[in-house]
């Protein structure tokens, strides 16, 4: 516990040189120690989820936290180098889950997050609930295998859970895009037909 406080409290003091003071609605913090404040804030509290990165720059750009991408993008590679955030490719876009380092580390700092901000994030979470649900509970990816061939895998989750993990083997890489593309739009017929294939009441 000891070990970790201090961890937190070296990732989150590193400021660059360059890091600019921060104001905004009456509010004067150190730009990274901000925006690492956000970032850790946003995805813990959709923890069930992950985040991607268009996802993280747009409340922190569209709120005029900073105008600098370049910004964010140092505060996650630092969290990243902490262990305070993981990250999985997904089909070339990147996602952003908090780690339990990460959890700990905010439980010490969430304080110095203003409650303005806080409302932000939440109201913003509340706007794009739909969009955030469907992008992180329902998406798939293909690899190139052993056998010379293309593994395709179509998920769909529900919170922590795992739905449906469905894995298929294809001859050509035009033929997995294919599959991956229509997944959004046919994943809900995909799982109530099996649903009701597989599983048929007694008689």
């Amino acid at each position: 516990m000891i070990l970790m406080y201090f961890v937190a409290i070296k990732s989150f003091l590193s400021y660059s040189i360059n890091t600019r003071q921060f104001t905004k609605q009456g509010v004067s913090m150190e730009g990274l120690f901000l925006y690492k404040l956000i970032i850790l804030y946003m995805l813990d509290r959709i923890d069930e989820y992950m985040l991607t990165n268009s996802q993280l720059n747009e409340i922190i750009l569209d709120k005029g936290y900073t105008n600098n991408p370049f910004n964010i993008h140092e505060s996650v590679s630092e969290l990243i180098d902490a262990g305070f955030i993981s990250r999985n490719v997904i089909r070339d876009t990147t996602h952003y889950k908090i780690t339990n380092a990460g959890e700990e580390a905010l439980s010490y700092f969430e304080n110095r997050l203003p409650n303005a901000i806080k409302q932000d994030i939440l109201d913003y979470f509340s706007e794009q609930k739909i969009n955030l649900k469907n992008e992180s509970q329902i998406y798939s990816d293909y690899f190139f295998n052993d056998n010379q061939e293309y593994t395709v895998e179509c998920i769909i989750k529900e919170r922590k859970d795992v739905l449906l993990d469905l894995k298929l083997n294809v001859p050509t890489k035009n033929l997995a895009v294919s599959i991956c593309d229509s997944w959004r739009e046919k994943s809900a017929d995909v799982y109530s037909y099996l649903i009701n294939e597989l599983f048929t009441n007694e008689k």
